[in-house]
């Protein structure tokens, strides 16, 4: 990594930002933090980022140790980028500058949220102590990607996949997932829309999206 930037600073804080302190890194971390993707994958989760930026940042992530690029077995052969075993200890401090940065006002503009970045706020915004007590398998569609989000004993593991046997299935967007779960729009009113459709047991999937908290908004 010769030529780049750094803190000169022997704190871990300061040298952990000297490896993901550059702007897009740890966006490009959240990308992988789900598993494995090829380069126009990332490309279609960052959309203000430019394709050499993101070259960069992929080298610099290698580079560290954080990222490593594999082919996949034939038939698909695609070359992906995921994130190494000290790569996805990263996963506990994103998800805490998620809780923490979800307090802070809105971006002007345009609001929309990719569909990693959605799943992950669902891991942000999750609220173990409503969740006390709840089983339950809910199916996830956000166009053509699907997620599994289990819930037992007041934790959530959501993985990409398909389930077997949900107690729900739930069709969305990542803009009416967000509508509805954090921004005050009806669930009756997303589903007569057509924007959101939930089969299964509908109990089940209104159980499961209350289980996300909104934040109380930071002091000005």
């Amino acid at each position: 990594m010769a030529g780049k930037r750094t803190y000169g600073d022997s704190c871990g804080v300061a040298r952990a930002l000297d490896l993901v302190g550059e702007r897009w890194a740890l966006l490009v971390v959240r990308e992988l933090l789900l598993g494995p993707k090829r380069f126009t994958d990332l490309r279609t989760g960052l959309v203000q980022l430019g394709p050499d930026v993101l070259s960069q940042r992929l080298r610099e992530l290698e580079q560290a140790g954080i990222v490593r690029r594999r082919t996949l077995a034939p038939p698909a052969g695609s070359r992906v980028y995921e994130l190494t075993d000290w790569g996805r200890e990263l996963e506990p401090v994103v998800l805490a500058l998620g809780r923490w940065g979800s307090r802070a006002p809105f971006p002007d503009g345009d609001r929309r949220l990719g569909v990693d970045a959605s799943m992950l706020a669902l891991k942000t915004m999750f609220a173990p102590a409503a969740a006390a007590g709840v089983t339950a398998t809910v199916a996830l569609r956000l166009g053509d990607q699907q997620f599994v989000a289990r819930v037992c004993d007041g934790a959530l593991q959501l993985a990409r996949g398909d389930a077997a046997a949900p107690d729900a299935v739930i069709a969305t967007d990542p803009g009416t997932l967000a509508a509805v779960l954090w921004h005050g729009r009806a669930l009756a009113e997303a589903q007569a829309a057509g924007d959101l459709a939930i089969d299964g047991s509908v109990p089940a999937a209104q159980r499961f999206l209350g289980l996300f908290a909104v934040p109380r908004p930071a002091a000005a």
